[in-house]
């Protein structure tokens, strides 16, 4: 199969390196331009870049989309099929460029959850399932004919960090599966059934991020944990910006006025929820390092 792969961050490159693993012909990567990083705004590659220049793969770094270079290039590269995997949304004159199509691999098991952010909103939503989705993309975002589908069980302690792991890797595992099906004329893409659309899975903004200490504990642990390790949970603390990456629903006293920090002689610190408490367990101060609440309080007077 002679495939465009279209992707950016960390997130996509397994999917591409199972395909370029497998023999398939990765005719183009097309990911983001490079951007300025770090004190001295050096450019710094896309993680995807990066992995297709240590493997000899023709990049392609559009800046608008609609660029008719960049739209000659794709049809010259006569390719069969696109797959896109943490990229960004693509007008018609691009995902219909290939002979079979383009198809997308989403973060849920969709069409519920459909949006930006659906790994971080299932464990915020405290699901005990999800899965992964391989679609073909059509004018609306993620409501696709859906290809092939894989569940995923999340285990109560993960954080969205920890599904996002997991995820990647099975994603490219579906991906692959599903060029291959593809390939044999082995898979009918079938309609999305709305009514299982339940959940939305918008992007998530910092102001988002603050924790409201009068909802009760457990729905503030899935919270801090579909939060963790970005965009991340966060409190005020001393008057400054406090983050909170891991957390547990933890046993303390009725009728403490929600928000209350607790400092126990075994160095751990609670907080006061509108029904239980909280144990945070790994943090961040504003102007600080990450680090455990036991090693924060050795340090905090």
């Amino acid at each position: 199969m002679r495939i465009v792969f279209m992707g950016t961050p960390d997130f996509a490159i397994p999917s591409l390196r199972i395909l370029h693993e497998a023999g398939h012909e990765i005719v183009a990567v097309v990911t983001a331009p490079d951007k300025p990083s770090g004190r001295g705004l050096k450019l710094r590659p896309s993680p995807i870049k990066q992995y297709a220049v240590a493997h000899d793969l023709p990049v392609l770094q559009p800046v608008k989309l609609r660029n008719p270079e960049f739209n000659a290039a794709l049809k010259a590269l006569n390719a069969d099929l696109m797959v896109v995997v943490a990229f960004r949304m693509l007008p018609e004159m691009v995902w219909s460029i290939p002979k079979i199509g383009t198809f997308n691999l989403h973060a849920s098991y969709l069409p519920d959850y459909r949006g930006a952010a659906p790994i971080n909103w299932v464990v915020i939503n405290g699901e005990k399932k999800t899965g992964a989705t391989t679609f073909f993309i059509d004018k609306q975002i993620d409501t696709g004919n859906i290809l092939l589908q894989t569940a995923i069980d999340i285990p109560y302690e993960w954080t969205a960090g920890d599904l996002h792991d997991y995820m990647m890797e099975e994603g490219a595992k579906l991906v692959l599966e599903t060029v291959q099906q593809l390939e044999a004329g082995a898979v009918s893409a079938k309609p999305q059934d709305d009514s299982l659309y339940k959940h939305k899975a918008p992007k998530i903004f910092k102001e988002d991020c603050e924790i409201d200490w009068s909802k009760d504990a457990e729905t503030l642990y899935n919270f801090i944990r579909g939060l963790s390790p970005y965009p991340t949970a966060w409190t005020t603390f001393d008057g400054k910006q406090l983050k909170v990456f891991r957390a547990y629903v933890a046993e303390g006293p009725d009728g403490v006025e929600p928000g209350t920090f607790q400092r126990t002689e075994e160095l751990e610190l609670k907080v006061a929820c509108g029904k239980g408490w909280i144990q945070i367990t790994e943090l961040q101060l504003a102007g600080k390092k990450r680090m455990k609440t036991a090693d924060f309080l050795r340090g905090y007077r």
